[in-house]
């Protein structure tokens, strides 16, 4: 296996398979063999419209997490064939936020699959040694490549969110994120997990896998505006689940997993007096929302960027100890060759057979799709 064939997006709807060179470890980096890579919402993103915000398709650039052939002559707790999923974001260290612990900010980050860097969709890709983090025997290379997801919900509830034990909590959005951030307060001890999507079969998924109770949003009435909607939304969700504004019917925490503008408004609403509200869906980046609500409340309103210290050992560890499982999000699984329809089918939604697709996973060349 002398070769690193790899799944390219050269510009928008266009994609290929290219070979490229085989990256080269020194110091303390480590060269993994890629097994399997779980599709982002982020990765059909760029392939339909080429950018992300201010991340822009410029040039062909390779598509991304568990991941073994080499090591470099300074790393020390990982050997040749040791099993790891990949922290694909490398930073500078250096800087103000890396030193703060923040390094998720770090300005010169290397995060695959965000231009101009490449993605893990080949046969190897270099990452720094403390990038790597070993998975335990009972932890599956599929549940490898799971972890970066579960990573955004940890940072999400549990870092930012400073989730605890008996806090009630409402999920915006059922998609993957957001049912990976219901795992994470179930795991921490939630007393209410409240999932809001206005897919009934999404909400319905969300009940069975991590949340204790679901609310589907009315549909809106005609010349209603976004706010008076959301005003109104929130009021009868309130009313259907019984919600306060204080004590122990209250909200803790509103995470917002969907990015879409009423979801925003109604968080706000919902969310306790003194609460907090974390935004992690990303949708229209220009939203109106309610003001009044931030200060009379002191709401503490906080955006969500991929991952930082400590989310993937927590996900590991939650992972290895049972107080998540993972396997039910992955619907659908292709092999290396099929990387062009496991795009699709996370694109539409749906697979050729018509079934939804909540994760999809490829895996790497020459390794069975069916092998976890």
């Amino acid at each position: 296996m002398s070769d690193n064939p790899s799944f390219v997006l050269r510009a928008v709807e266009n994609v290929a398979y290219e070979q490229r060179p085989i990256p080269e470890v020194t110091g303390d980096q480590v060269l993994v063999e890629v097994k399997k890579t779980g599709i982002c919402g982020s990765d059909v993103h760029y392939l339909a419209h080429g950018r992300i915000g201010d991340f822009v398709v410029h040039n062909p650039m390779a598509s991304r997490n568990s991941k073994e052939p080499s090591v470099g002559p300074d790393v020390k707790h990982l050997k040749v064939g040791d099993r790891v999923a990949m922290e694909p974001g490398a930073t500078c260290k250096r800087c103000d936020a890396c030193k703060s612990g923040r390094y998720e900010l770090c300005p010169d980050i290397i995060f695959a699959a965000t231009p101009p860097y490449d993605g893990t969709l080949g046969r190897y890709y270099r990452l720094p040694a403390d990038l790597a983090f070993p998975l335990p025997d009972n932890v599956s290379l599929e549940d490898g490549a799971m972890i970066e997801p579960l990573a955004v919900g940890i940072h999400s509830v549990s870092n930012l969110g400073g989730f605890r034990a008996n806090q009630s909590i409402v999920i915006f959005g059922c998609g993957p994120v957001g049912l990976l951030c219901m795992a994470v307060a179930k795991a921490l001890g939630a007393s209410r997990v409240i999932a809001v999507d206005i897919n009934p079969a999404r909400l319905e998924f969300a009940k069975g896998y991590a949340a204790t109770h679901t609310y589907l949003p009315p549909p809106m009435e005609k010349d209603e505006s976004r706010p008076a909607y959301s005003r109104r939304n929130a009021e009868k969700m309130k009313k259907d689940l019984g919600i306060e504004d204080r004590g122990s019917k209250s909200i803790d925490l509103v995470i917002d997993a969907s990015g879409a503008e009423v979801s925003i408004q109604t968080g706000l609403f919902v969310a306790k007096s003194g609460g907090t509200v974390v935004q992690v869906g990303m949708g229209n980046p220009n939203v109106t929302i309610d003001v009044g609500q931030l200060m009379t409340k002191e709401l503490n309103y906080k955006g969500s960027f991929r991952y930082g210290p400590g989310d993937y050992p927590l996900a590991i560890a939650l992972v290895a100890q049972g107080k998540i499982d993972l396997k039910p999000l992955v619907t659908h699984r292709f092999t290396f060759d099929q990387a062009i329809v496991a795009f699709q089918a996370t694109r539409t939604g749906k697979s050729e057979d018509g079934r939804g697709v909540i994760k999809a996973v490829i895996s790497g060349p020459d390794f069975p799709a069916d092998l976890a």
